[in-house]
């Protein structure tokens, strides 16, 4: 192969530069003149400010609805069931009749306690009319003393007669009312256990159970270290409780605590706890499953920032504090105990700082940055 001259590598190489420098400068439009430094690029974030004041820490269990009350109706006389006047699943109010037993025995009862009552005042009329005509006679010594004692005698006994049957009248309408069973409270009906043309026997048979969920129970228990900050909490007054159903994305509902069981479980080393829910919208059913977030612990006169600022570093955990000049520092700060979307700063910070809450990844110490609201 001929090797190249000294001479033409040398114009080669020239002509490469040549059109090297003419690339440039047609992309620079002709211009010779220095570029102007730009400007330091800003870094979009979103801040919060530190708060300084009072704290309530939380703790947050898995309870069950529970009714209010439960009960099972029972008829109070034995007879044939007769008619259900509820809707199974359905509300019933209080004192409204659900239940009707057969009266046609009850009734006859009542009436032949009437007819007794009735005959017995009779005859406690007829002593009393007889004795009255015989006082003036007795002491004329138209009458014998032993037969006036007679008389008298028998008005004892049958006013004493009438009253038995005064009594037997009112036992009588009272069972007859008994055939018809009034809701004791407004509550939901379950399903029917027995059902009309049965044979149901008093103070035995179950007929249905009745649960009250306005107002509904929410029932939980704690860890017994939690105890001594509940009851202290309940000291400051009524203690709010916040409840969310698992599953969904409604808001919390709040309920409020109003039963500390008398023991701890010593198998659990807990202690059970119960929230009382109007449940006005039915929204909760006995035995359903229920987050439960209530306060136990205040802690006063600490600095508290979102949780979603805090950043960890192998220094150790920080924050990004925002200057008046629109720059960032990084600050090594102490973390606390948390409370919801709250986290206490023990060290570091004197709660009339802004923090950044967004935008953390790219951020150094000295950033330079701009504050952003919302999805910007």
């Amino acid at each position: 192969m001929q090797r190249m001259s000294p001479k033409k590598i040398f114009l080669l190489i020239a002509v490469l530069v040549a059109v090297v420098v003419a690339v440039q400068w047609f992309r620079g439009g002709g211009r010779t003149s220095a570029k102007t430094p730009a400007a330091p690029a800003t870094v979009p974030i979103k801040v919060a400010d530190a708060h300084r004041g009072d704290l309530d820490l939380t703790l947050k269990v898995i309870g069950r609805a529970e009714a209010y009350s439960t009960v099972n109706v029972q008829a109070r006389v034995s007879g044939q069931l007769q008619a259900l006047m509820f809707t199974p699943g359905g509300h019933v109010k209080q004192g409204e009749t659900i239940i009707r037993i057969d009266p046609s025995l009850l009734q006859a009862q009542l009436d032949q306690a009437l007819g007794n009552l009735a005959k017995d005042e009779a005859q406690l009329q007829n002593a009393q009319t007889i004795l009255k005509r015989y006082e003036p006679l007795l002491g004329k010594g138209y009458v014998a003393q032993s037969d006036y004692d007679t008389y008298k005698a028998n008005e004892g006994v049958y006013a004493a007669s009438v009253k038995a049957d005064k009594a037997a009248v009112e036992l009588a309408r009272t069972q007859l009312s008994y055939a018809q069973i009034q809701a004791p409270f407004d509550s939901i009906a379950g399903a029917p256990l027995v059902y009309p043309g049965a044979q149901v026997t008093g103070n035995d048979t179950d007929i249905v159970v009745l649960n009250q969920i306005r107002p509904i129970h929410i029932t939980f228990s704690v860890p017994e270290t939690g105890l001594a900050g509940i009851k202290s909490a309940m000291d400051r007054g009524a203690v709010p409780v916040s409840g969310t159903i698992p599953g969904t994305k409604e808001a919390p509902f709040q309920a409020q605590l109003d039963f500390i069981n008398n023991a701890v479980d010593t198998t659990t080393s807990t202690i059970q706890l119960k929230a009382r829910y109007e449940n006005s919208d039915d929204k909760l059913t006995p035995g359903q499953f229920v987050e439960v977030v209530l306060p136990t612990t205040r802690l006063a006169n600490v600095v508290t920032v979102p949780v979603v600022a805090l950043q960890n570093s192998p220094l150790g955990s920080f924050v990004f504090v925002l200057n008046a000049d629109n720059t960032v520092q990084q600050r090594i700060v102490t973390a606390g105990p948390s409370s919801g979307s709250q986290i206490v700063i023990e060290k570091g910070l004197n709660g009339n700082e802004r923090v950044v809450t967004d935008g953390q990844l790219l951020l150094v110490d000295g950033a330079h940055v701009r504050i952003v609201t919302g999805n910007g």
